[in-house]
């Protein structure tokens, strides 16, 4: 097993409780303790878990350091594709849509089927899978100051452009949900995200069970206000404790 997949799998295994032994993972896995204290270090560092002695536990209050685009991309990776898939059914020939930045949403850039679209986005890795299709789209990739980290363009200049434009549909992920509120990493990529929402007729989070009951720096919109959450199971529980919030669970 690569160690992407051993990743992924520990996480999938961290899920349920939010804690794991050691020896469960080597069970499950069939690898060594060592390759999985190895595993579970390098999950540490990305700050996503938090070792103890025998195993490990999810980080799950403030992200004390954003992960990079490329970094995320190994993250849940099936949960990601399924919450995509589904996501995809909802664009239909004709839509001028928003896609924003995130993994989830590159996985989305994959799977769209509709022949006749108007793509907005302020995501290069996203643009890039868009470009890929052979498919009579409309494809604008906006301007603004880059994000390193994940790859997409912020600032006045992309706030500008999305203030004279409306959309059918808007499709957005997080860095961390918490209550009702939304959250990224810095005020200029949630305010961006924030107009798109705010000129979209219906605005649909992707987001997995991970970024569940976290917390990150900057608040940018509130899940009254989406149309829909698409998400995995892992999470049906958590949704169904907050009022006027609609869920589609794959």
């Amino acid at each position: 097993m690569l160690k992407t997949d051993r990743l992924q799998a520990i996480m999938l295994l961290l899920g349920p409780k939010g804690r794991v032994q050691s020896s469960e993972v080597m069970e499950k896995l069939a690898v060594s303790d060592m390759t999985v204290r190895r595993d579970l270090a390098e999950l540490e560092k990305q700050g996503l878990v938090e070792r103890f002695h025998g195993g490990a536990k999810l980080q799950n209050f403030y992200l004390q350091e954003e992960l990079s685009h490329i970094d995320k991309k190994i993250i849940h990776h099936e949960q990601k594709e399924r919450i995509a898939r589904r996501a995809s059914e909802l664009i239909n020939d004709g839509d001028t849509i928003f896609l924003g930045p995130g993994t989830t949403i590159e996985l989305l850039a994959q799977c769209i089927q509709a022949d006749f679209l108007r793509i907005v986005t302020n995501c290069r890795p996203v643009f890039d899978q868009l470009n890929k299709h052979k498919k009579n789209w409309k494809l604008y990739l906006l301007g603004g100051e880059l994000r390193e980290k994940t790859q997409c363009l912020v600032g006045e200049i992309a706030d500008q452009s999305l203030e004279s434009m409306y959309f059918q549909k808007a499709f957005v992920s997080c860095n961390a949900v918490n209550g009702q509120k939304i959250m990224t990493s810095t005020f200029e990529e949630g305010q961006t995200q924030q107009i798109a929402l705010n000129k979209s007729d219906a605005r649909y989070l992707l987001i997995d069970h991970s970024k569940i009951g976290k917390r990150d720096f900057s608040v940018y919109y509130s899940l009254r206000d989406v149309t829909t959450v698409i998400t995995d199971e892992h999470e049906q529980k958590y949704y169904e404790k907050l009022e006027n919030v609609e869920t589609s669970i794959v």
